[in-house]
Protein backbone atom coordinates (compact mmCIF):
# COMPACT_ATOMS: atom_id res chain seq x y z
CA UNK A 1 0.00 0.00 0.00
CA UNK A 2 1.44 3.38 -1.01
CA UNK A 3 1.94 5.95 1.70
CA UNK A 4 -0.57 8.78 1.81
CA UNK A 5 0.68 12.09 0.46
CA UNK A 6 0.74 14.62 3.29
CA UNK A 7 0.67 18.40 3.44
CA UNK A 8 2.11 19.99 6.58
CA UNK A 9 1.38 23.72 6.90
CA UNK A 10 3.57 25.95 9.06
CA UNK A 11 2.54 29.60 9.36
CA UNK A 12 3.77 32.48 11.48
CA UNK A 13 5.14 36.01 11.48
CA UNK A 14 8.60 37.10 10.32
CA UNK A 15 11.61 35.60 12.14
CA UNK A 16 9.45 33.36 14.34
CA UNK A 17 11.56 30.35 13.40
CA UNK A 18 9.11 28.75 10.96
CA UNK A 19 11.47 28.68 7.97
CA UNK A 20 14.32 26.86 9.70
CA UNK A 21 11.88 24.53 11.44
CA UNK A 22 10.06 23.73 8.18
CA UNK A 23 13.31 23.07 6.33
CA UNK A 24 14.62 20.68 8.98
CA UNK A 25 11.26 18.94 9.43
CA UNK A 26 11.13 18.32 5.67
CA UNK A 27 14.64 16.89 5.74
CA UNK A 28 13.81 14.62 8.70
CA UNK A 29 10.64 13.31 7.09
CA UNK A 30 11.93 13.16 3.53
CA UNK A 31 9.29 15.65 2.37
CA UNK A 32 9.72 18.59 -0.02
CA UNK A 33 10.19 21.99 1.67
CA UNK A 34 8.11 24.76 0.08
CA UNK A 35 9.46 28.11 1.30
CA UNK A 36 6.70 30.48 0.18
CA UNK A 37 8.33 33.45 1.91
CA UNK A 38 11.40 33.01 -0.28
CA UNK A 39 9.15 33.03 -3.35
CA UNK A 40 7.55 36.33 -2.34
CA UNK A 41 10.96 37.79 -1.53
CA UNK A 42 12.22 36.79 -4.97
CA UNK A 43 9.43 38.59 -6.80
CA UNK A 44 9.92 41.59 -4.49
CA UNK A 45 13.61 41.67 -5.40
CA UNK A 46 12.69 41.81 -9.08
CA UNK A 47 10.18 44.61 -8.46
CA UNK A 48 12.93 46.60 -6.71
CA UNK A 49 15.43 45.86 -9.48
CA UNK A 50 12.94 47.14 -12.06
CA UNK A 51 12.27 50.20 -9.86
CA UNK A 52 8.52 49.62 -9.90
CA UNK A 53 6.47 51.14 -7.08
CA UNK A 54 4.08 48.83 -5.20
CA UNK A 55 1.19 51.06 -6.28
CA UNK A 56 1.83 50.21 -9.96
CA UNK A 57 -0.22 47.02 -9.79
CA UNK A 58 -0.59 46.60 -13.57
CA UNK A 59 3.16 46.57 -14.21
CA UNK A 60 3.74 44.21 -11.30
CA UNK A 61 1.02 41.86 -12.57
CA UNK A 62 2.73 41.72 -15.97
CA UNK A 63 6.09 41.24 -14.30
CA UNK A 64 4.86 38.27 -12.27
CA UNK A 65 3.51 36.50 -15.34
CA UNK A 66 6.92 36.73 -17.06
CA UNK A 67 8.93 35.68 -14.00
CA UNK A 68 10.27 32.23 -13.15
CA UNK A 69 10.97 31.33 -9.52
CA UNK A 70 12.46 27.97 -8.61
CA UNK A 71 13.40 26.31 -5.32
CA UNK A 72 16.20 23.77 -5.67
CA UNK A 73 18.20 21.74 -3.18
CA UNK A 74 21.91 21.97 -3.92
CA UNK A 75 24.68 20.55 -1.72
CA UNK A 76 22.19 19.96 1.06
CA UNK A 77 20.74 23.48 1.14
CA UNK A 78 17.76 25.06 -0.57
CA UNK A 79 18.63 27.70 -3.12
CA UNK A 80 16.26 30.27 -4.61
CA UNK A 81 16.49 31.07 -8.31
CA UNK A 82 14.96 34.12 -9.98
CA UNK A 83 14.83 33.79 -13.76
CA UNK A 84 17.66 31.28 -13.56
CA UNK A 85 19.90 33.32 -11.24
CA UNK A 86 20.70 32.27 -7.67
CA UNK A 87 19.34 35.04 -5.41
CA UNK A 88 19.31 33.11 -2.11
CA UNK A 89 21.34 35.75 -0.26
CA UNK A 90 20.00 38.82 -2.07
CA UNK A 91 16.39 38.18 -1.05
CA UNK A 92 17.34 38.46 2.64
CA UNK A 93 18.52 42.08 2.38
CA UNK A 94 16.95 44.76 4.56
CA UNK A 95 15.62 46.48 1.40
CA UNK A 96 13.68 43.39 0.37
CA UNK A 97 12.50 42.87 3.95
CA UNK A 98 11.04 46.37 4.03
CA UNK A 99 9.26 46.02 0.68
CA UNK A 100 8.09 42.39 0.66
CA UNK A 101 4.89 42.91 2.63
CA UNK A 102 3.59 45.58 0.26
CA UNK A 103 4.44 43.56 -2.84
CA UNK A 104 3.19 40.24 -1.47
CA UNK A 105 -0.14 41.79 -0.49
CA UNK A 106 -1.05 42.46 -4.14
CA UNK A 107 -3.76 40.18 -5.51
CA UNK A 108 -1.94 39.39 -8.78
CA UNK A 109 1.21 38.42 -6.91
CA UNK A 110 -0.55 36.20 -4.40
CA UNK A 111 -2.72 34.48 -6.99
CA UNK A 112 0.31 33.60 -9.11
CA UNK A 113 2.34 32.37 -6.15
CA UNK A 114 -0.55 30.36 -4.67
CA UNK A 115 -1.05 28.58 -8.01
CA UNK A 116 2.62 27.61 -8.03
CA UNK A 117 2.61 26.55 -4.38
CA UNK A 118 -0.42 24.31 -4.88
CA UNK A 119 1.21 22.77 -7.93
CA UNK A 120 4.22 21.88 -5.78
CA UNK A 121 1.97 20.13 -3.26
CA UNK A 122 -0.04 18.10 -5.77
CA UNK A 123 2.29 15.17 -6.35
CA UNK A 124 4.47 14.76 -3.27
CA UNK A 125 4.38 15.18 0.50
CA UNK A 126 5.38 18.74 1.45
CA UNK A 127 6.15 20.94 4.41
CA UNK A 128 4.94 24.35 3.27
CA UNK A 129 5.58 27.48 5.30
CA UNK A 130 4.52 31.08 5.06
CA UNK A 131 1.75 33.31 6.35
CA UNK A 132 -1.37 31.94 4.67
CA UNK A 133 -0.58 28.26 4.11
CA UNK A 134 -3.14 26.84 6.50
CA UNK A 135 -5.81 29.43 5.73
CA UNK A 136 -5.54 30.01 1.96
CA UNK A 137 -2.99 27.85 0.13
CA UNK A 138 -3.73 24.49 1.79
CA UNK A 139 -6.84 24.98 3.94
CA UNK A 140 -7.27 21.19 4.06
CA UNK A 141 -3.67 20.49 5.11
CA UNK A 142 -3.23 17.31 7.13
CA UNK A 143 -1.51 19.20 9.97
CA UNK A 144 -1.24 22.91 10.66
CA UNK A 145 1.15 24.75 12.95
CA UNK A 146 1.26 28.44 13.86
CA UNK A 147 4.72 29.48 15.04
CA UNK A 148 5.16 32.55 17.25
CA UNK A 149 7.99 34.14 19.26
CA UNK A 150 8.68 37.32 21.24
CA UNK A 151 9.81 40.40 19.31
CA UNK A 152 13.28 40.45 20.94
CA UNK A 153 13.96 36.81 20.09
CA UNK A 154 12.80 37.37 16.52
CA UNK A 155 14.95 40.48 16.07
CA UNK A 156 18.05 38.68 17.36
CA UNK A 157 17.45 35.84 14.91
CA UNK A 158 17.12 38.24 11.98
CA UNK A 159 20.23 40.11 13.12
CA UNK A 160 22.11 36.81 13.20
CA UNK A 161 20.99 35.99 9.66
CA UNK A 162 22.22 39.36 8.42
CA UNK A 163 25.53 39.05 10.27
CA UNK A 164 26.02 35.69 8.59
CA UNK A 165 25.81 37.59 5.29
CA UNK A 166 28.33 40.15 6.54
CA UNK A 167 25.72 42.86 7.16
CA UNK A 168 25.83 44.68 10.52
CA UNK A 169 22.51 46.14 11.65
CA UNK A 170 21.02 47.84 14.69
CA UNK A 171 18.78 45.60 16.81
CA UNK A 172 16.30 48.41 17.45
CA UNK A 173 16.00 49.04 13.72
CA UNK A 174 15.33 45.37 13.10
CA UNK A 175 12.67 45.26 15.83
CA UNK A 176 10.96 48.27 14.24
CA UNK A 177 11.05 46.66 10.80
CA UNK A 178 9.56 43.42 12.16
CA UNK A 179 6.78 45.26 13.98
CA UNK A 180 5.94 47.17 10.81
CA UNK A 181 5.91 43.92 8.86
CA UNK A 182 3.59 42.30 11.41
CA UNK A 183 1.15 45.19 11.16
CA UNK A 184 1.12 45.11 7.37
CA UNK A 185 0.83 41.33 7.16
CA UNK A 186 -2.04 41.17 9.65
CA UNK A 187 -4.05 44.05 8.21
CA UNK A 188 -3.71 43.47 4.46
CA UNK A 189 -6.89 42.74 2.52
CA UNK A 190 -5.48 39.85 0.49
CA UNK A 191 -4.66 36.73 2.54
CA UNK A 192 -3.83 38.37 5.90
CA UNK A 193 -1.62 36.66 8.46
CA UNK A 194 -3.82 34.83 10.93
CA UNK A 195 -3.87 31.57 12.81
CA UNK A 196 -6.07 28.86 11.31
CA UNK A 197 -8.73 27.65 13.74
CA UNK A 198 -7.30 24.11 13.66
CA UNK A 199 -3.61 25.08 13.87
CA UNK A 200 -1.36 23.96 16.70
CA UNK A 201 0.41 26.96 18.26
CA UNK A 202 4.15 26.66 18.85
CA UNK A 203 5.97 29.39 20.81
CA UNK A 204 9.67 29.19 19.90
CA UNK A 205 10.90 32.11 22.04
CA UNK A 206 12.89 29.89 24.39
CA UNK A 207 13.13 26.73 22.32
CA UNK A 208 16.11 25.30 20.52
CA UNK A 209 15.78 24.48 16.84
CA UNK A 210 16.08 20.79 17.70
CA UNK A 211 13.14 21.04 20.13
CA UNK A 212 11.02 22.87 17.55
CA UNK A 213 11.71 20.22 14.92
CA UNK A 214 11.04 17.38 17.36
CA UNK A 215 7.70 18.95 18.32
CA UNK A 216 6.45 19.03 14.72
CA UNK A 217 7.91 15.67 13.69
CA UNK A 218 6.35 13.92 16.68
CA UNK A 219 2.90 15.22 15.69
CA UNK A 220 3.43 14.06 12.10
CA UNK A 221 4.64 10.62 13.19
CA UNK A 222 1.59 10.15 15.42
CA UNK A 223 -0.70 11.07 12.53
CA UNK A 224 1.11 8.69 10.18
CA UNK A 225 0.64 5.84 12.65
CA UNK A 226 -3.07 6.59 12.85
CA UNK A 227 -3.31 6.47 9.05
CA UNK A 228 -1.45 3.17 8.96
CA UNK A 229 -3.73 1.69 11.61
CA UNK A 230 -6.94 2.78 9.89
Amino acid sequence: MSQKRLVIAIDGPAASGKSTTAKLVAERLGFVHVDTGAMYRAITLKVLQKKIGPQDTERIARLVESTQIALRRESGTMRVFLDGKDVTDEIRSIEVTRAVSAVSSLRAVRQAMVREQRRMGEAVSVVAEGRDIGTVVFPSADLKFFVIAGIEARAKRRQGDLLHQGVETNLTEIERAIEERDALDSSREESPLRKAADAIELDTSDMTIEAQVDFVVEHVRRMQKKHEAS
